[in-house]
């Protein structure tokens, strides 16, 4: 495509794409993102390619050359954005800010500029900005437009089956399958305490979920995680321990999950008792990954309410005038035991851990470095978070 002109004497060119490129990066993360984006994060990744095509395709334009392998990359990258649920709003913005800038270092080349001159640098910016900002809506509406259909699909059942109404009619006419058996992930996402980069995070997270799943995941997720129902016949058991580290990997996030297998019937109180367990994971500062009831079944178990939770959780009073001695238990627990590993998460010596695990031992009775004692400190700690959490324990 050429831009028409009628000053044959002026003949604009871009000088240096990529320092353009840069340069119009800096200026979205500055003054145009909603957002903190990092410098080498995915996001910040994406945004200097669009910008990098986007240039080349103004280049090309001025130059008179054939834009259509161009325009075919920045549409590719329009449809991925729709389907990660970037808004269009601040995409738009930021082409009018990068055409804004485009003009005005064209216009900087020339000292003395003509009525005709001025006239040429209006077209070439609405060119500019047709193309670009014509191609990019196009691509992302009509993307968009099929996203929104099947998630609202994928939402219809998704609720109709942790509400126990998976055979209703919303259900049914939906247009998913049901599957006899899911596997039910209680998700949560240790991310970027930023609202947009959680965003950011949480849509790379449903991307890859979706294509590790083939499209047969349905979730109900937030920036904080949620629920998670995957048929069996998408994901075996076996590697669903792969599936959340890979997922985490994809969304740069810290993931913890508690994973609980039930048919279509049964999957709301699955869902209910997968979250129970993520709780007590949670409690119990585990590292990241994937937990199953059998590992944590009588955590589980001190965790639900009874007569002996308060005596249980009271092997612990001892140590309620010593913060720091009930953090660096917790922590070497969760550590599963490893002295150094738990020096470097609190910050401080081997030799002070050691120190401090002598001090519980002395004040409880209990020795943290013998089995038969560790699990009943272990059992005290779950018990004591579940009654400092209601008053009614």
């Amino acid at each position: 495509m050429t831009i028409p002109s009628d000053n044959g004497e002026w003949r604009p060119t871009l000088h240096d794409v990529a320092a353009l490129t840069d340069q119009l990066v800096s200026h979205f993360i500055d003054e145009v993102a909603t957002c903190d984006i990092s410098p080498g994060t995915p996001m910040a990744t994406n945004l200097a390619a669009i910008t990098r095509t986007s240039l080349e395709i103004a280049q090309a334009m001025l130059e008179g050359r054939d834009i259509a392998h161009e325009l075919g990359e920045l549409a590719n990258i329009a449809v991925e954005w729709a389907r990660e649920g970037v808004p269009i709003d601040p995409v738009l913005h930021g082409f009018h800010e990068g055409v804004r800038i485009i003009v005005g270092q064209l216009f900087d080349q020339y000292q003395d500029c003509t009525r005709e001159t001025l006239i040429d640098g209006f077209r070439i910016a609405m060119t500019i900005n047709d193309q670009l900002c014509t191609t990019v809506a196009h691509a992302y509406i009509g993307e968009h437009g099929g996203v929104t259909s099947g998630q609202d699909a994928e939402r219809t059942l998704t609720s109709a089956l942790l509400a126990g109404q998976w055979t209703s009619s919303p259900a049914r006419k939906c247009g998913i399958p049901v599957a006899d058996t899911y596997s039910v992930l209680a998700i949560a996402i240790r991310v970027h305490p930023d609202a947009g980069i959680a965003l950011h995070y949480l849509r790379r997270l449903r991307k890859a979920l979706s294509q590790r799943s083939d499209g047969k995941a349905l979730a109900r997720l937030s920036v904080d995680g949620g629920t998670v129902l995957i048929p069996a016949e998408a994901v075996a058991e076996h590697d669903l321990d792969a599936l959340v580290a890979a997922l985490a990997a994809a969304a740069q996030v810290e993931l913890v999950a508690a994973v609980v297998s039930a048919s279509a019937a049964d999957v709301a109180s699955a869902a209910k008792t997968a979250h129970e367990i993520l709780d007590v994971v949670e409690r119990l500062e585990c590292a990241p990954g994937l937990y199953r009831f059998g590992q944590l079944a009588l955590e589980y178990q001190l965790s639900r309410p009874g007569h002996g939770l308060s005596r249980l959780g009271e092997l612990l009073a001892p140590l309620d005038e010593h913060p720091e001695l009930r953090r660096t238990l917790r922590v070497h627990i969760s550590n599963n035991l490893n002295r150094a590993q738990t020096a470097r998460v609190m910050n401080i010596h081997t030799n002070t851990v050691d120190y401090r695990l002598r001090r519980i031992a002395r004040l409880t009775g209990l020795n943290p470095a013998r089995a038969s004692d560790l699990w009943q400190l272990r059992s005290a700690m779950v018990a004591r978070d579940c009654r400092d959490d209601d008053p009614e324990y």
